[in-house]
């Protein structure tokens, strides 16, 4: 029998535990996998104390959005997918089909073949942080040269990630850190300046960055404690992308700021967008095409075997000085 870690009640993850669970059937439009590795994102954190956007409807229940693994069955009216073939989830809400299994079983619209050039670690770090990021800057409000782009928590996965995607459409890049020792990982990820919190006046810096223009995108997953203070150094017809709550205060909005610089505030879940067909395809081609070109690889931080999940969490939750994603290996290949 499989294995996966659940959940029984929202007592976070301390509560985890791993237990056999019967190996589940596809139905029609599934495939199911022999997850290689999954991936632990904040989002999981929240949920496991429903914090998060979206809510279990019974327990037990699995966490996980990210995995990747190999096809050992495909259910009728799947077409496009065979057994054997290396595919990764793509990050959705799954409900109780989360990814801290051995084996999993998903809808086939929800899943991406493997880029030859990664390894099964790679994989799963791919798609949750690279459409995050991608749809704000390269789909909604499409950014290039002349655009300035504000990156509040820079340092996560998803700020990152955004820096590399702006540095490939020609945008000027601005991260924010509360670590002055983060900045040189930063600017190596694609920031062409660096504004320290709680040391520097961040609207005068950017008023400096940009030539008093100011940001035309704010991506930011902070909350309450930052939004006013960039907000006075938005641009016309900006757009503010909130995504996350990771000082735990939803933002007081700076109504004055958005009304004289026409400012929008956008609450923006990526599961919006690859539920959109369209969207979801040409988020998916930028990803393989700069995957495959050398300009995006994912950068892993630990990686775990599938016994320690617990103590994955017990590092994903402290200060790191190093970047990059937490995996789980199963072991299974």
């Amino acid at each position: 029998m499989p294995r996966a870690w659940h959940i029984h009640d929202y007592s976070g993850y301390k509560s985890l535990r791993l237990e056999d669970v019967p190996l589940e059937e596809p139905g029609p439009g599934d495939v199911r996998m022999r997850v290689e590795a999954f991936a632990l994102n904040w989002g999981d954190m929240d949920l496991m104390k429903d914090n998060y956007s979206f809510s279990f409807p019974k327990f037990p229940a699995r966490v996980g959005i990210e995995a990747t693994g190999i096809i050992d069955k495909v259910g009728s009216q799947v077409e496009g997918y065979e057994v054997g073939e290396r595919v990764s989830t793509l990050p959705y809400f799954y409900y109780n089909r989360g990814a801290s299994t051995e084996s999993l079983v998903v809808d086939a619209r929800y899943i991406a073949k493997a880029p030859p050039n990664l390894s099964a670690v790679e994989c799963a770090a791919t798609w949750m942080q690279y459409m995050t990021a991608y749809f704000p800057i390269g789909e909604i409000t499409r950014v290039g040269p002349g655009s300035h782009v504000l990156v509040t928590a820079a340092t996560s996965t998803a700020g990152a990630s955004s820096l590399e995607i702006g540095r490939i459409l020609g945008a000027t890049m601005i991260g924010t850190t509360r670590d002055p020792d983060s900045a040189e990982y930063l600017h190596k990820m694609g920031a062409d300046h660096v504004i320290v919190t709680g040391r520097d006046n961040v609207a005068e810096r950017i008023d400096q960055i940009t030539g008093g223009k100011g940001v035309n995108v704010a991506f930011d997953p902070v909350g309450g404690s930052l939004i006013n203070q960039y907000s006075p150094a938005l641009a016309k017809d900006s757009r503010i992308y909130f995504y996350g709550t990771l000082d735990r205060v939803w933002p007081p909005l700076p109504y004055v700021d958005m009304l004289q610089k026409n400012a929008v505030f956008h609450p923006y879940s990526l599961f919006n967008y690859v539920e959109n067909l369209d969207m979801r395809d040409r988020g998916k081609a930028f990803v393989y095409r700069n995957i495959s070109e050398g300009r995006l690889r994912p950068a892993i931080d630990r990686v775990y075997p599938m016994e320690k999940y617990i103590e994955a969490w017990d590092y994903l939750s402290q200060p790191r000085k190093t970047h990059g994603k937490v995996v789980i290996e199963t072991g299974l290949s």
